[in-house]
């Protein structure tokens, strides 16, 4: 199938539906695309083929994506028989022995699961360098970052060797890759896409799951099929007021839309950055939105602080679970610096510590969430420059201390909605200079992703990005 790579999912299901071609032939398709095309960008790090080829000849659920490939982060999703390094030497004997939750509902919406997309070690770093798997790279420039955490995701998606894939975030990590490779990543609302009950509460609810796409549609309807309410969720998220696969063709109306470029630190932002950020506030305006500069007034520092020991104490409690999962502790020489510096300072924390921690999380973001009572959408850059060059972030190479300091620097504007858990999303609408992506992110109320879809689908249209590809593509 000369033109897979052309198709959107559900333009590849509705083929499959149509009988125009066997969900086997797309199997092969994005086989053929991870020979050729990956050893370019180094995207996935696990191909279940044979397996593939096999569910795609059996029956499959009529679902929206009946027979599409997909990929699965290697981090946090289990799926049956595969394994699961989560980035690290440390995993690398970790099987799973049965899907986790989410991953039988993206069966249930008919994908076809092909493999693992490469994951930073843990997803603690906005790019993948790994030393279990080497660095992730850029199908725009293979040069540069592919962002992360869900790296391997991203760059697949991009490269055109699956149309859509899991992706997870819980400072950015499904915006900040989307951002570098061009495409559409949603951060739906804290916990609009359960994990079911075997899965757990991560990260106090800071971690979401969706896709990364390269059309709005298709992130709408998977968003549909896997955003249905747990029982016992211990966050209540209002229901949907109808399906968000719609909400992308309906008009956005009139938006009061706030944007700003301030950062943390108050430095400025890349120029080629602060270009796509105005280009796109007088597109809104052009299109008749109500749009105005103005910033959310976050005391970003008092922000850092509070999550400090949030995180720290999170990533001692998860790293325990890796340790029962492998059957004992780490050796140093197991770790990446940053991973092993980041588990010995992490056990530290009190229990007094993390409580007071998330605490004043809950009293800061309540600030954030009240400025939307004025305001129904905020936009923002994803990253303060575009994607930098491979060893910018490498957890290898550059000091702990270093790779903070860069990630607070490049990373400033995605972590505090993953503490407010409103829905955020990343949109295609900038290129630099030297025909990098950049990303601009648009953030709405709580548990309101449909006015994101209708003004993403609004944008898609307006600044379109579909036809643009990159330099790794088949």
């Amino acid at each position: 199938m000369q033109d897979y790579s052309s198709y959107d999912a559900l333009g590849l299901a509705a083929l499959v539906r149509a009988g125009d071609v066997g969900a086997v032939e797309l199997v092969d398709a994005a086989a053929a695309r991870i020979e050729r095309l990956d050893p370019a960008v180094n995207a996935v790090v696990f191909a279940d083929v044979d397996r593939a080829r096999a569910t795609a000849a059996g029956p499959l659920p009529d679902g929206p994506f009946t027979g599409v490939p997909f990929l699965v982060k290697d981090f946090g999703i289990g799926v049956e028989g595969w394994p699961r390094t989560s980035g690290s030497v440390f995993c690398k004997a970790v099987v799973d022995r049965e899907d986790t939750g989410l991953a039988r509902r993206y069966r249930e919406a008919g994908v076809v699961m092909l493999g693992r997309g490469a994951s930073s070690e843990y997803g603690i770093v906005g790019n993948v360098e790994t030393t279990a798997h080497g660095a992730v790279r850029n199908p725009w420039n293979p040069a540069h970052i592919a962002g992360g955490s869900s790296g391997g995701s991203a760059a697949a998606v991009a490269a055109g060797i699956v149309p859509m894939a899991h992706a997870s975030d819980g400072l950015g990590s499904i915006r900040i890759p989307a951002a570098c490779c061009g495409l559409v990543g949603m951060k739906p609302t804290r916990d609009r896409v359960p994990n079911l009950p075997d899965g757990f509460d991560y990260a106090m609810g800071f971690c979401v799951d969706h896709v990364v796409t390269r059309s709005v549609r298709d992130s709408a309807a998977m968003l549909d099929a896997t955003g249905v309410p747990e029982a016992g969720s211990p966050y209540a998220v209002p229901a949907k007021a109808g399906a968000y696969l719609a909400e992308v063709e309906r008009g956005a109306g009139r938006l009061r839309i706030a944007w700003s470029s301030e950062t943390p630190s108050g430095k400025p932002i890349d120029p080629d950055v602060r270009a796509a950020l105005e280009r796109t506030a007088a597109t809104l305006a052009a299109l008749g939105h109500e749009v105005r500069e103005d910033g959310l007034g976050v005391d970003q520092r008092a922000l850092a602080r509070a999550r400090a020991p949030v995180s720290a104490a999170n990533f001692a409690a998860g790293m325990r679970r890796v340790i029962d999962e492998v059957g004992r502790e780490p050796r140093e020489d197991e770790l990446e610096p940053l991973t092993w510096t980041a588990l010995q300072a992490s056990r530290a924390v009190t229990g007094e510590q993390a409580f007071w921690g998330y605490q004043e999380l809950r009293k800061l973001t309540r600030a954030v969430v009240r400025r939307f009572d004025e305001i129904d959408v905020f936009l923002c850059p994803v990253m303060s420059a575009p994607p930098p060059p491979i060893g910018f972030t490498d957890p290898a190479t550059v000091p702990p201390g270093e790779i903070g300091k860069r990630q607070v620097a490049l990373f400033p504007f995605a972590a505090v909605f993953n503490f407010t858990g409103q829905p955020s999303v990343s949109l295609p609408l900038g290129t630099s200079t030297d025909g990098l992506p950049i990303g601009m992110m648009f953030t709405a109320r709580y548990a309101d992703e449909a006015t994101l879809y209708r003004l993403a689908g609004q944008l898609e249209k307006e600044m379109p990005w579909v036809d643009r590809r990159p330099a790794v593509w088949m």
